[in-house]
């Protein structure tokens, strides 16, 4: 399924790029694509808490990739519950 944001020639080139690499390759740009999306994450966080240290950035991360009933289950109460009275 091609992208709004992409022309159909650009989504024909980028898929058979996609099959011309070995499954190697492949698993390789998948986990490059998942520790650019975790920078990304791990940098709005920082400008989110910008007096966090990285102990706190870590927990919070985690908070956030685990969800609260896990994270509390693993770590406890560390860092303040966030929630606004929105919830």
């Amino acid at each position: 399924m091609c992208p709004r944001d992409t022309s159909p020639e650009a989504w024909r080139v980028f898929v058979e790029l996609q099959r011309r690499m070995t499954p190697s390759g492949r698993l390789r740009r998948a986990m490059e694509l998942s520790d650019m999306v975790r920078a990304f994450a791990e940098a709005g966080m920082r400008r989110r808490y910008p007096n966090a240290d990285d102990r706190e950035l870590f927990l919070r991360m985690a908070r956030q990739n685990l969800g609260r009933e896990l994270f509390r289950k693993v770590y406890g109460d560390v860092i303040p519950d966030d929630r606004t009275c929105d919830g």
